[in-house]
């Protein structure tokens, strides 16, 4: 089943098996500056491998050929705790309109851990709304929790799909980890991840997903596909969305300018066109999504 622990990669990632490090070397300059947390008995036991076992995925990482490798050997890295798998990654596109150039095995890799059925799911929900939890991997530099993305965006109704949708595929939380505002790499879990995973392992899981992602982007390369159609907005219409956006109704945006009000809503208009604006209000939000104006 999608949701099961898949070990079956053979000698497809060297010696990276549980409890087992070969870079010794390495790992025992990192654990020495880890400070233990104190859990209950086995738990600790568990982390203990779990950092050996991604402190060495770092090392090898460079010897995996393909993106299914990669995430294969960071699922084993994780592999003691049963409850946390790999998802995937995703390398975003330059605008917020990158969902029209998703395609798998390009720039999404979806890990066989996850559940059946969820990514396509998940591909035709995200046309409707934004996820929140990617959103935030755009501009965030640090890994959180998608319990922890809730708290702070208190999502109601169609912003909680992808809550939700996770939910019924029994995904009840993960840690995504930007990478550079380029990349995403994400884990879920069948539990709740803000009071249980310790800060040494957030770390370490973040460290690794960022060592992913840089292996990743050698073995795929560049895509073209990721630099959009220049929209062709004239100086002046990007001037008057700035303005806009700052507030300023239509004759003070002329003041300013010094032009007419007709020609400054001439301008709204072409801009709305250009950017498939509904109204004035969404030709701003796109002109600013889109990084055109400041």
């Amino acid at each position: 089943m999608g949701n099961q622990r898949h070990r079956e990669h053979g000698n497809n990632h060297g010696s990276l098996r549980k409890g087992r490090v070969i870079s010794t070397a390495i790992h025992q300059r990192v654990q020495a500056r880890i400070e233990p947390m104190v859990f209950p008995r086995g738990t600790a036991k568990i982390e203990e491998i779990m950092r050996s076992n991604l402190i060495e995925f770092t090392a090898q990482v460079e010897h995996y050929n393909s993106p299914s490798r990669v995430l294969d050997a960071l699922d084993d890295a994780i592999a003691e705790d049963v409850s946390l798998m790999v998802l995937g990654a995703k390398r975003f596109g330059v605008n917020q309109r990158d969902r029209e150039t998703l395609k798998v095995g390009e720039n999404v890799f979806i890990h066989k851990s996850v559940p059946e059925g969820w990514w396509d799911a998940y591909f035709e929900l995200s046309k409707k709304a934004y996820a929140p939890i990617i959103m935030m991997a755009r501009h965030c530099l640090a890994p959180y929790t998608w319990t922890e993305c809730l708290r702070i965006f208190e999502p109601v109704g169609i912003d909680r799909w992808a809550h939700e949708l996770g939910l019924k595929y029994g995904m009840r939380d993960g840690l995504t980890c930007p990478v550079g505002a380029r990349w995403v790499v994400v884990y879920w879990s069948r539990k709740v991840l803000s009071t249980t995973l310790s800060p040494q392992l957030r770390a370490l899981l973040f460290m690794a997903a960022n060592f992913a992602a840089i292996r990743l982007e050698q073995i795929v390369g560049p895509d073209p596909r990721r630099i959009p159609k220049e929209m062709t907005l004239t100086p002046r219409e990007l001037s008057v969305l700035r303005l806009a956006s700052n507030g300023h109704r239509t004759r003070r945006i002329a003041q300013l300018l010094e032009l007419g009000e007709e020609t400054v809503r001439s301008h709204i208009k072409k801009a709305q066109a250009k950017l498939g604006a509904k109204d004035r209000l969404h030709a701003v939000a796109e002109a600013l999504r889109h990084q055109l104006i400041p």
